[in-house]
């Protein structure tokens, strides 16, 4: 997999009878691109993860999505995920050990998970509980500080070989110093996949290689950050999706 990603004229509904969310949108993303997907509540940016990890019947969508020239259609589920990696916007942690929660397929040695909490600066913290990798993690990580949780999906998302990663920008109760972190791990750690970011601030998708600003399900303009939030041809309403970014509002 080399992580490249088509959306052909692609239209996706919840269900098969109700109006489309996305309504045509048509991208092209090159292996390794880093595509900040910027847009007001409701413009279908999520929409967009959905239909990657073919979240609805196919009978709700049109059009195709394609990874390195194949139709997601036409692989298996477990085949198609396997490829993709997701940091959501809420960390999710299991009740159960912190080893499990980094390798829930046993697939790594307690030496490979140590480098990945080594990688999002973890391994003090981690090293001075006494069960270290056995520690036991309660019920949605309520025992650790939302940052540190966040940065623990990170660090499974680390130990994952997959080609393209999905990230939901945290939006709330993650500090200062542990943002700019995640997006230094990202930028550093991530440089050989294609990274797709749903992005809540300006600060974050100016490092993008690329932006997407989707408005009422149809893409409004793609290209470099300074060429997207420069054009003079956006409208009045695309303008006011940019200006609220800047407020944090999205």
């Amino acid at each position: 997999t080399k992580g490249k990603i088509e959306f052909k004229n692609y239209k996706f509904r919840y269900r098969a009878e109700l109006e489309p969310v996305l309504k045509g949108i048509n991208l092209d993303i090159e292996p390794c691109d880093k595509v900040g997907i910027c847009g007001r509540t409701g413009a279908g940016k999520s929409s967009i993860f959905q239909a990657l990890f073919r979240l609805v019947d196919k009978s709700a969508t049109e059009g195709q999505i394609c990874i390195d020239d194949i139709d997601i259609n036409t692989i298996s589920l477990s085949d198609l995920r396997f490829h993709l990696n997701i940091i959501p916007q809420s960390p999710v942690l299991f009740s159960n050990t912190l080893r499990y929660n980094l390798d829930p397929f046993s697939k790594h040695s307690d030496e490979e998970l140590w480098i990945a909490l080594t990688m999002v600066q973890l391994q003090d913290k981690m090293s001075e509980i006494p069960d270290g990798l056995s520690t036991q993690i309660a019920e949605y990580g309520s025992n650790f500080s939302v940052g540190e949780c966040q940065l623990i999906c990170v660090a499974r998302a680390l130990l994952k070989p997959s080609k393209i990663l999905l990230i939901d920008e945290a939006t709330a109760n993650i500090d200062m110093h542990t943002d700019k972190l995640i997006q230094q791990v990202i930028r550093e750690k991530f440089s050989t996949q294609t990274v797709l970011t749903i992005a809540h601030r300006l600060d974050t998708i100016q490092h993008s290689d690329k932006i997407v600003l989707i408005s009422d399900g149809l893409v409004k303009a793609y290209g470099k950050p300074a060429d997207v939030l420069d054009d003079t041809k956006m409208t009045d309403i695309d303008l006011d999706d940019v200006d609220d970014m800047e407020k944090g509002a999205l």
